[in-house]
């Protein structure tokens, strides 16, 4: 015997209600089955709706036609696609029900008032009307029928409209039906009778526990509730997308999911499923061949420890406090939950402070103004003589809940729980575990509620990591990187890397999907949008309105402005990576604000491109310092562009020719003088000697230009590179005495000790390292305690858009770290 429930949704329309049957005598084929139906959906709350209106003496005419069209179009639709049906028969029947329906409706009318015998009678007809059109279907499609009368054969106990089962007295009932093994049992949810014959409903998902009752009473071997999802997702769908379908979970489970918000069966069903260890299969009418989820007693913590995350939305938190409120008060969390109980009152969540002076404990927003009223009562000698501080009350709180048998054994749990939702800057304002130790639940802010499931969900359920990308320049750098991504599809994807760029921004227009931009067609995309430039506001609600979870600006431009609003990116819960040297070397207050703002907001600022491009200079640095190093002397050629410009001196190319040739590559900063003034150079000396922990300022270090002052004034950038030649022969004569000593000319930085940094032109012999270096190599030297005589030397391409391009790209994956909370 198996037990197979069908919700609203299921049978709302012909269509669905056809596939129903076709389901029935599918599982009819294999065992017997008994069959319960809910109303179609919306029918009940039309009824209810009705039901107000008539009290209320407003129009109930709209209402009630709407609910009669429901079932109108469900038997014109089954007389239409199945041969044999009692069309007419059913028809009838429906007016006959919907007069009864009105003759109540007068009474209630004319006493102005709805007793709830009364309003039982009439929400229970939809379930009654679809029993009988569900008769008529099958036995037009050749199958035999027993209808089991749930007044007469479940007897209730409790309020006419929130009662229970007497189980072992119902057995009793149906066991005396005598019903043939071939037959096919139809029962209506939702009702019962009592102990004198009256109607009786069974309350919230009166339909659920009917199919449990049911199945205990005919000792059935499982209890299929079909529904219009698959089963039990870790998470809502509606607010994760990519939440999981559940295989199995436990009762107990299963209890911890319906208790905390999840839209699952009601603690009393899955109550009784237990006690009978009846399995139960949750299943979806549109997909009758997906398996569904399975509740039973079969713990499978090894394979899944953690089943879900679910939420509570609208919650009030009411905080009693006091100075002796634990010393002088024992009992006060019995009588707060007593006296909340005794008001029908259901207490969500209750914590105590570690200094037990004071107990906060949170109920749904719609009990708000009741749950103040019976504290005031409770306690109001003690709030009249000062014990106790009058209750604090916080509105718009959400609970968010873990939710798994494995919570019991793992620790690790809520330290990822809790690390998920600091990473997210979601507050955390209470915290409890529960009894049974299958859940932990936060109290946090409405707003926040979204952002935090999705992390959290993130960090616990999905193998793929994402970034959401903002790139802002898409000069040379900018390009190259996009070229990268676009080229590095499959590798990340093989890497379970989900990175998406939300929005390429540009100098007069953006593109903005958050979604992710084709990548394929981005040039012409940008070049055909109409969206102005994103400011930050714009930014930040693109990432707020679609619950981005790991956003990411970059900034491949050499623009100051774009780099004084690093620390709003970062506050605004975004990491920063750029190759833009203007951050690190603006004043050093602001150079230890950025860090304290990405360490606050749990971001990261990451700029490994500053120094070396692609190579991994700054990376390495930081490391040694967080080993506990120290600089003893550093010296190197740190720019690509100089290096290259050098070597082609070394050629007995001019000057003015090799920066121009430079440039074209792409080897030099858009305004070549950057370079040729040593203001590049002295900007990354500046960033390598703050990260080795001196405090310097960028006019603190000593530069030898490589052009004169009367060529810096020029204003135009074409117009300086046609004046360049000026200095050609004054290098030309500067390489030749080198030469002839049998040196070349490099142009490097230097950090004593002492922290005096300068950047120069200096002659080397074939024994320094530096002598080799050109075509756009960078070389440094670190002298260390842990590297000394000997240095610590980097060596590689320091300059071009892909080498660059590749330095940001490797600081992207590094934000992934986040999700292990380093």
């Amino acid at each position: 015997m198996r037990v197979l429930k069908f919700g609203g949704t299921s049978v709302a329309n012909a269509e669905n209600f056809l596939r129903v049957a076709e389901i029935i005598e599918k599982s009819a084929q294999q065992e017997q089955v008994a069959i319960v139906l809910s109303a179609p959906a919306n029918i009940t709350n039309y009824l209810i709706t009705i039901i107000q209106k008539t009290i209320d003496g407003n129009d109930i005419l709209s209402t009630i036609n709407n609910a009669e069209r429901i079932f109108a179009k469900l038997l014109e639709g089954l007389a239409i696609n199945q041969v044999g049906f009692d069309y007419e028969a059913q028809t009838a029947r429906i007016a006959v029900e919907f007069i009864q329906i009105q003759q109540i409706l007068k009474a209630i009318k004319l006493l102005r008032q709805c007793p709830d015998s009364i309003k039982a009678k009439v929400i229970c007809h939809g379930q009654k009307l679809l029993i009988t059109i569900m008769e008529a279907l099958l036995q037009a499609r050749a199958h035999k029928v027993t209808v089991i009368h749930p007044i007469e054969k479940l007897l209730a106990v409790g309020h006419y409209l929130e009662s229970t089962i007497d189980i072992a007295e119902s057995t009793r009932r149906i066991s005396s039906i005598h019903i043939p093994y071939k037959n096919i049992i139809l029962m209506a949810g939702l009702t019962a009778g009592s102990e004198q014959g009256e109607l009786m409903i069974l309350g919230r998902n009166g339909s659920d526990y009917s199919a449990a009752v049911l199945a205990a009473c005919m000792h059935a071997s499982c209890c299929e509730i079909w529904t219009d999802v698959d089963g039990v997702y870790t998470c809502d769908l509606d607010q994760v997308p990519n939440a999981i379908l559940l295989q199995s979970i436990s009762y107990q489970e299963a209890m911890e999911f319906s208790y905390f918000g999840a839209k699952i069966l009601h603690p009393r069903t899955i109550a009784l499923m237990a006690q009978f260890q009846i399995p139960c299969v949750i299943k979806n009418t549109t997909n009758p061949n997906e398996s569904g989820t399975l509740i039973s007693d079969e713990i499978d913590c090894d394979k899944n420890p953690i089943k879900g995350i679910t939420s509570l939305k609208n919650m009030v938190m009411l905080n009693i406090s006091g100075p002796n409120i634990m010393k002088e008060m024992i009992n006060i969390a019995a009588r707060i939950l007593s006296s909340m109980s005794c008001a029908g009152i259901s207490v969500i969540f209750i914590t105590q402070s570690s200094s037990k002076h004071n107990i906060s404990f949170c109920v749904s927003h719609t009990q708000q103004t009741r749950a103040c009223r019976v504290i005031e009562q409770e306690f109001y000698l003690e709030f009249k003589h000062g014990i106790l501080d009058r209750p604090k009350v916080t509105e718009s709180l959400a609970i968010l809940s873990v939710i798994g048998d494995g919570i019991r054994t793992l620790r690790s749990i809520s330290a990822q729980f809790f690390s998920a939702l600091s990473l997210a800057n979601v507050n955390i304002i209470a915290i409890a575990q529960g009894s049974c130790e299958r859940s932990i639940s936060v109290v946090i802010n409405n707003n926040d509620l979204t952002i935090g499931m999705r992390v959290v969900h993130q960090i616990l359920f999905s193998t793929k990591q994402i970034i959401e990308i903002f790139l802002i320049g898409v000069g040379g750098v900018g390009s190259a990187l996009l070229e990268q991504l676009y080229r590095q599809k499959a590798w990340l994807k093989r890497k379970h890397i989900d990175l998406r760029v939300c929005g390429i921004i540009h100098t007069r227009t953006s593109l903005i999907n958050a979604h992710g931009i084709n990548l394929n067609n981005w040039k012409t995309e940008l070049t055909q949008s109409n969206t102005r430039q994103f400011n930050l506001d714009n930014l930040i609600c693109v990432v707020k309105e679609n619950y981005l979870i790991n956003p990411v600006i970059i900034d491949c431009t050499a623009s100051q402005n774009i780099a004084e609003q690093y620390v709003d990116f970062l506050a605004a819960g975004f990491h920063v990576i750029t190759p833009n040297k203007k951050a690190n070397t603006s004043s050093l207050k602001y150079y230890k604000q950025l860090r304290e703002v990405a360490t606050k907001s749990h971001r990261k600022f990451l700029y490994d491109t500053n120094v070396g491009a692609g190579l991994p200079v700054i990376e390495n640095l930081q490391n040694l310092m967080n080993a506990g190093d120290k600089l003893i002397k550093f010296s190197g050629i740190l720019s690509g562009s100089l290096s290259f410009i050098f070597g082609k001196l070394d050629e007995g190319i001019p000057l003015s020719q090799a920066t121009v040739i430079a440039r074209e590559l792409g080897f030099t900063e858009p305004d070549p003088r950057d370079d040729l003034s040593g203001n590049d150079v002295a900007r990354k000396l500046l960033i390598l000697a703050r990260e080795a922990g001196y405090e310097l300022e960028l006019q603190d270090i000593e530069i030898e230009p490589l052009i004169p002052a009367k060529l810096k004034t020029i204003s135009n950038v074409e117009e300086f590179m046609k004046h360049l030649p000026e200095i050609d022969n004054i290098f030309a004569i500067r390489v030749a005495k080198a030469h002839e000593q049998g040196k070349v000319l490099r142009f490097v930085g230097v950090i004593e000790e002492t922290g005096m940094c300068k950047v120069k032109v200096d002659c080397v012999d074939t024994n320094d390292p530096f002598y080799t270096v050109k075509n756009g190599e960078n070389a440094l030297a670190f002298y260390s305690k842990y590297y000394h005589p000997i240095p610590l030397v980097l060596r590689g391409y320091g300059a071009g858009n892909a080498v660059t391009a590749a330095g940001v790209f490797a600081d992207i994956l590094r934000t992934l770290s986040w999700k292990l909370g380093v």
